[in-house]
């Protein structure tokens, strides 16, 4: 049982490490001078596609958005889901069942409670 418990643990060192070295390797290789630093206003300026930016470049972006994007992944989620249900459905039984209907209810929870909050109406 230790040992299960070591393999986990080595793991969790291994991801520590991934993501330490992730971080700091840019500060490092910045530190000694492998990484160029020459800050210059031509290029923190605006870019795209060659031409000149008319107007603010920052604009703010419409958070319904992402809402339409939730909905989609998690309809998609669901999709993929139930497909491989629906082809095995003799083979799990009534619990494989019941299992499907709690998942198809909370996501239609969610789906009532995004119609109701307006969410799904584009203006």
């Amino acid at each position: 049982m230790l040992a299960n418990f070591a393999l986990v643990a080595l793991f969790l060192v291994v991801a520590f490490l991934f993501a330490a070295v992730t971080l700091l390797l840019p500060i490092a290789l910045r530190f000694l001078k492998v990484v160029p630093h020459k800050p210059n206003p031509i290029k923190s300026a605006t870019y795209e596609c060659g031409m000149q930016t008319v107007g603010k470049t920052w604009v703010q972006f419409n958070f319904r958005y992402y809402f339409y994007a939730l909905l989609f992944v998690a309809l998609d989620v669901l999709v993929v889901l139930l497909y491989p249900w629906a082809v095995g459905l003799r083979q799990v039984g009534l619990s494989g069942f019941i299992g499907a209907v709690i998942l198809i209810l909370i996501v239609m929870v969610g789906y009532v409670y995004a119609w109701k909050k307006g969410v799904l109406e584009w203006k």
